[in-house]
């Protein structure tokens, strides 16, 4: 019989009580505090550090961790990594829904494909360099997980839930048990990379006279509401038909991971670390479902809204980021705090250097904004790179935030191996480390493929 006053009731509801209430005085806190407004920093990442101070402190005067009390149902830091897990996918999956009218021409596609690379030389560049120092970092510290590096790519690249994913996958395989807190932490220092790095160079670009006084964005009735579209509220509201969408897309995307899980049982784990992947896949299939049956006239109505998809992607992301931060627990990261602090200061630098280079070279006419909205969403997630992308084209007029949505594709593509890599790592760290440099080199050759052979050809011409 369940009793309605028992904390097991009210528990997991209490937690997502307060991830959103975290939101509601992070965001006040922003709007009233100069400092903070200034810094760029996401209002979740905000919301979530709020959360870690409570939860810390209070775990200073107590012996149970405060997400494990009774008042939490007893075992609320699984809970919020669970929504980490979860919101992660979710999100990917409205974002997918998303319908585009754009055609892109040869240039473009040239642009987009380039935006895709620069993602994935990206990841690469994060994790030789996270691996080294923790290959080092093993050979001088008694039993440190060597592999452990190859989180910084997920935690900066891909944001908090791959971070969590593969230091749980790590944690559960190879006995690691704060490889989930590891991968948490190097995510939430990627956070605050995106607003250091984005401020400075913010900073730069106010003293050189190139950032407007105000780049708000106007909505018109056309970004809320296609035409031929079902009606906001009807028999059904419209809002309700999008979360179905969604919900559909994840069931599938749960019974691919199934299937797969059994068919492939040794790499169960890491198959179900590719949720948001499977879910892209999904909603993909789906969406096509739908615009076959537009075509054909048997479903009259267009059922997906853009406007609202987005809405519901930010609000899985702002969940996700709240909540993976408060997940994180330092007390099992104290004797490991200088090497997450090395990695996150360097994950910053090369980041900014690396992505900067590229948007020089590749992204003529728009370099300052396409840098911006790399720098940002390789160092959180593609929110971040668009906070700081509205700094300098509020209005969205270069296509660099086009060439956030459109590198997803070609990024998981050439991305996917890092993945495989990354589950290869435990056993053989430094041939892993050699594997990716020299992917690395071979993506770096394709991205400046243009420069290179066009030398290359010059150089005949003159012979």
């Amino acid at each position: 019989m369940i009793h309605f006053y028992d904390f097991s009731v009210w528990g997991e509801l209490f937690i997502i009580m307060l991830v959103l209430i975290s939101l509601l005085v992070a965001n006040i806190l922003k709007k009233g505090i100069p400092f903070l407004r200034n810094s760029l920093m996401p209002t979740s990442v905000l919301g979530g550090i709020l959360i870690l101070i409570v939860a810390e402190v209070y775990n200073l005067f107590s012996e149970v961790p405060l997400f494990n009390t009774e008042l939490f149902g007893g075992d609320g830091y699984r809970f919020l990594e669970i929504i980490t897990y979860h919101c992660l996918a979710l999100g990917f999956i409205a974002a997918s829904f998303k319908i585009s009218d754009k055609k892109l021409d040869k240039k473009r596609v040239g642009e987009v494909f380039d935006s895709g690379v620069t993602t994935v030389s990206t990841y690469l560049l994060q994790g030789i360099f996270g691996l080294a120092i923790t290959i080092v970092a093993a050979m001088i510290i008694k039993d440190f997980f060597p592999a452990i590096g190859l989180v910084l790519p997920f935690g900066y690249g891909q944001g908090t839930g791959q971070a969590m994913n593969y230091g749980s996958i790590y944690g559960e395989f190879y006995n690691y048990d704060g490889g989930t807190n590891f991968g948490l932490t190097i995510a939430a220092l990627g956070f605050l990379s995106a607003s250091i790095g984005g401020v400075i160079h913010l900073n730069i670009l106010k003293k050189r006279g190139k950032i407007k006084a105000n780049n708000k964005v106007e909505l018109f009735n056309e970004m809320v509401e296609g035409k031929n579209e079902i009606p906001m509220q009807g028999s059904i509201d419209k809002m309700t038909i999008q979360i179905a969408l969604i919900a559909g897309a994840y069931l599938l995307s749960f019974g691919i991971m199934y299937f797969l899980g059994e068919v492939l049982s040794g790499m169960k784990s890491t198959i179900y670390g590719f949720n948001f992947l499977l879910g892209v896949l999904s909603a993909t299939l789906i969406k096509t479902g739908i615009k076959f049956l537009r075509k054909k006239n048997i479903m009259k109505k267009d059922y997906i809204n853009n406007f609202l998809m987005t809405r519901t992607s930010n609000f899985f992301y702002d969940i996700m980021v709240v909540s993976g931060i408060a997940a994180i627990r330092l007390s099992l990261l104290e004797d490991y705090w200088g090497i997450v602090l090395i990695l996150g200061a360097v994950g910053l630098v090369i980041t900014y250097i690396y992505t900067r280079i590229v948007a020089k070279a590749l992204f003529k006419g728009y370099a300052e904004e396409q840098f911006l909205a790399t720098y940002g969403m390789l160092t959180g997630t593609a929110s971040t790179g668009i906070i700081l992308l509205r700094e300098v084209d509020g209005e969205f007029k270069t296509p660099a935030s086009d060439n956030l949505v459109y590198q997803n594709f070609p990024a998981i593509v050439f991305g996917f191996p890092i993945m495989l890599l990354a589950s290869f790592a435990p056993k053989e760290p430094v041939l892993t480390l050699i594997l990716i440099i020299a992917f690395f080199i071979v993506m770096n050759i394709i991205l400046f493929r243009r420069q290179i052979f066009k030398k290359r050809k010059k150089k005949e011409v003159a012979e």
